[in-house]
């Protein structure tokens, strides 16, 4: 006879301390690794040869902070992605210079705290402004606190020279193994390819639990592709046959990821047959031919109906190339920016991060050190909720730049000087992309990079000093986030799934009008579900703070998560109505079950946002 499982149940970690030892998995990012080698290193090396050390260190530095965003995707959207949070620490680099030479240290205190309140409200944005702010912030404590010859302009024109640099490598340097068509759009190439896989796996995982799973999976790769391919561009039309071939790929993909999400929600499994159309457009995608014949869904239900024509719909698009220049996104006006600067969430972000950093100069001045500036740099960076729950993010910052130091500390006691130090600078920036898979990794590897650039720059070795201005800035920025704030607490949350049921709102009223306008449908089938993916993220972070913290969003998933099947629940009856021209019963009685859910969830989690 079989024995009886045991009963015990499984020991489990407490989630904040989950989050801090998970890492994320994937292939070494060769090219990233081969940028990062080539940034920092050299530019270092050429201030050293030239004899303007303190300026190939400033160089140096830009370049470092460019690379932490040095993120998978296309050329095209790196220039944003690296470019504005470069300019925005070259202002703060300037900003910090000159206030640091004319303000003692009161109304220094004074001024960087405003900047932090000011910083903190324009990261709530977006990833690329939250970059902006960090660096903002990161460079003004640098320009304050380590003194240098140059005056403040020319340190940021050559902090952003070195950002410069990065981002010239980013755009020039070919991916390795990439030779289908242009290589400059292999990043798009990749991420249009990974929206129809995407679509390949929901269907395949139709009528089983990982449905919505694969359905959260095709939501991130349709936002990575609308991000690659809307980078800046020179001219306002595609002026290329490959990105236009590129963007008409993307749009085709639409119809099918509306198909696959309707014939998930009807929950029946499905023929292995139906998803290898998608799989095929997906290879011809990377290879860049020709998709050939691909095999027909049957044609028995409206989600297979659906289906079969987007196929067909994509099979010609990807023949005939096609001319379209629609991402179906919503630009966000700038009026739209500053209301999210200003709202619950931003105010929230901004008050905290006003707190630490101000409160991080205080006390690194109050410690009388002629290099201050690591305690406020620190602070910004623990500070930011985007890198993951506030527990999690100190015991890595901490482990990290111990780690760090110590190793620095074996290093400095062997290698020459400078010479030394230049290859340890070159080591470290290569290893930068594989160490953003853990915040406490990335930790280490920027500890030796910078401890190693002040030396080079004419610090004192400071690895023990750092070590314990780590710890300081830690314990400031758990005592600030853990402080009562005006207002309702956990406003990013709150901010994003209002956000979110603003947009799963405008979605359903223009399924249930029954309008035959399927791009304006389209765009905001899309926002509805981004913002829903961002909303997740947020409370996820939330659900893993400690819970003094994480109790303030509590019952948000519950909401999230029901707005996530109603907007599923609409893009089936956009479906089912564009075949049969009507709504079914079962679809009907679906969305009324859900709204009154909607409505009592919202309730217990204490929101207040306009149900849909």
């Amino acid at each position: 006879m079989p024995r009886p499982s045991s009963t015990r149940p499984r020991f489990a970690l407490p989630p904040w301390l989950a989050h801090a030892l998970r890492a994320q998995r994937g292939p070494v990012p060769w090219n990233a690794v081969i940028r990062g080698a080539l940034a920092a290193g050299p530019l270092l090396l050429a201030g050293v040869l030239a004899d303007r050390i303190s300026l190939g260190v400033v160089a140096a530095l830009g370049a470092m902070l460019a690379g932490i965003n040095d993120r998978p995707g296309s050329r095209r959207s790196s220039v944003r992605r690296l470019g504005v949070p470069a300019s925005g620490g070259a202002l703060g680099l300037a900003v910090g210079t000159y206030a640091g030479q004319q303000f003692g240290a009161v109304p220094l205190t004074l001024l960087l705290t405003a900047l932090g309140l000011l910083a903190g409200g324009i990261s709530a944005i977006g990833p690329v402004a939250s970059g902006a702010g960090t660096q903002l912030l990161v460079a003004a404590a640098i320009g304050a606190g380590m003194p240098l010859p140059e005056p403040g302009w020319e340190r940021a024109l050559f902090f952003v020279a070195g950002a410069g640099w990065l981002l010239v490598l980013r755009l020039a340097l070919p991916t390795p193994g990439s030779g289908a068509g242009d290589f400059r759009f292999d990043g798009e190439r990749a991420a249009v390819a990974a929206v129809y896989d995407a679509v390949a796996q929901l269907l395949d995982a139709a009528g089983t639990d990982e449905a919505g799973t694969r359905r959260a999976a095709l939501t991130a790769a349709l936002d990575h592709a609308q991000d690659a391919l809307g980078g800046p561009r020179l001219r306002q039309y595609a002026s290329s046959a490959d990105e236009r071939r590129l963007r008409t790929q993307y749009a085709a993909a639409l119809s099918l990821a509306e198909a696959a999400t309707a014939l998930a929600w009807a929950g029946d499994a499905l023929h292995t047959r139906v998803a290898e159309g998608p799989r095929r457009l997906a290879a011809a995608v990377r290879t860049n031919t020709h998709t050939g014949p691909l095999p027909a869904p049957a044609r028995s239900a409206p989600g297979l109906r659906a289906l079969d024509d987007a196929l067909l719909h994509a099979a010609d698009a990807f023949d005939r190339g096609g001319d379209t220049d629609d991402l179906h996104t919503r630009r966000r006006t700038v009026a739209a920016q500053l209301r999210t600067a200003v709202d619950s969430g931003g105010r929230e972000y901004g008050l905290r991060v006003a707190l630490c950093f101000g409160a991080g100069a205080a006390v690194a001045q109050a410690m009388n050190h002629a290099h201050w500036y690591w305690i406020p740099a620190t602070a910004v960076f623990l500070v930011k909720p985007d890198l993951g729950p506030l527990a999690s993010r100190v015991l890595c910052r901490a482990a990290g730049t111990v780690l760090g130091a110590v190793v620095f500390a074996g290093f400095a006691a062997v290698l020459p000087r400078p010479e030394g130090l230049v290859a340890l600078v070159a080591v470290s920036g290569a290893l930068i992309p594989v160490a953003t898979r853990h915040f406490a990794a990335q930790t280490a590897v920027v500890t030796v990079l910078v401890l190693a650039l002040v030396m080079v720059g004419g610090e004192p070795q400071a690895s023990w000093s750092r070590i314990l201005e780590t710890l300081v800035a830690c314990a400031l920025v758990l005592v600030v986030g853990h402080l009562p704030m005006p207002g309702q607490r956990g406003g990013g949350v709150r901010a994003r799934l209002a956000r979110a049921g603003e947009a799963a709102q405008a979605y359903l009223q223009h399924v249930m009008s029954g309008s035959d306008d399927r791009q304006a449908r389209w765009v905001l089938r899309r926002e509805a579900y981004r913002t829903l993916a961002e909303a997740r993220t947020a409370i996820a972070h939330s659900a893993a703070e400690l819970p003094a913290l994480a109790r303030h969003t509590e019952g948000t998933e519950e909401v999230a998560a029901t707005l996530e099947r109603l907007v599923d629940t609409a893009t089936a009856c956009a479906v089912h109505r564009d075949d049969t021209g009507r709504l079914t019963r079962r679809h009907t009685q679906h969305l009324a079950e859900l709204l009154d859910e909607l409505g009592e969830r919202r309730e217990r989690a204490g929101l207040r946002m306009r149900a849909p």
